[in-house]
């Protein structure tokens, strides 16, 4: 199960990633941002809605949030992208990047939450 939603997963965050760095450009990882907020909504909305809505089969919780979502988000390629931007000297894009990156990340999660327990 965790194989078979890691496989989605990674080509999930492939697709998506390449089209936003092709449609916005690399001055900012706006792939990797997208993705790992996305990801951050995901875990919390799912993982709420399989604790409090469907007594479904743990193999579920192995499909959906260890495989999908841990293959979808980025942050492995968040660390690197960041590190990438210091090294390029652009300090300020770096701490944009972590500051968004945990700041907004952590909002969607709890909106995931909310949104999971409003259903």
């Amino acid at each position: 199960m965790v194989g078979i939603g890691g496989f989605v997963g990674a080509i999930a965050r492939f697709a998506l990633g390449s089209y936003i760095g092709n449609r916005f450009g690399s001055r900012f990882p706006y792939g990797t941002f997208v993705i790992n907020i996305s990801g951050s909504f995901l875990i919390g909305f799912v993982l709420t809605m399989l604790a409090q809505r469907f007594d479904l089969s743990p193999n579920w919780r192995y499909l959906i949030p260890i495989g999908f979502i841990g293959a979808y988000t980025t942050f492995s390629t968040f660390e690197y992208e960041t590190l990438r931007t210091v090294q390029d000297g652009q300090i300020p894009m770096a701490f944009a990047n972590v500051s968004l990156s945990v700041i907004v990340g952590f909002a969607a999660v709890w909106l995931g939450v909310v949104a999971g327990r409003a259903l």
